[in-house]
């Protein structure tokens, strides 16, 4: 499985960010490297195209007043950490979690 590396310093300040985010909250980032990663390109990327750090599991409609709720961390990621415990794109889970990898979630194909 190839690994998905962050190369811009932004992407990795971004990650920083994340981390001192979570651990402020008390909170996990998903322990998946490969998949961690890919979610801080894909929040970047948002950056980079849409201006803002938009949380990359919503829909950005272009209303900025509308959108402003999907800003990452979004509005809804505290909600669901504590009905399912991660939100909605797995970057953050509880901080009791017992492990915060997006591999045990997958569902198990018949």
């Amino acid at each position: 499985m190839e690994k998905v590396r962050l190369k811009s310093t932004s992407e990795k300040k971004l990650l920083e960010s994340a981390k001192d985010y979570a651990k402020e909250k008390e909170l996990k980032l998903n322990s998946n490297e490969k998949v961690l990663n890919g979610i801080i390109k894909a929040l970047w990327r948002n950056k980079e195209f849409k201006g803002e750090l938009y949380c990359p599991c919503r829909i950005v409609t272009g209303d900025k007043e509308k959108d402003k709720d999907i800003l990452c961390p979004c509005v809804f990621h505290r909600g669901e950490i504590e009905i399912h415990g991660n939100c909605k794109c797995n970057l953050f889970f509880s901080g009791n979690y017992p492990s915060a990898n997006i591999e045990k979630l997958k569902p198990k194909l018949l």
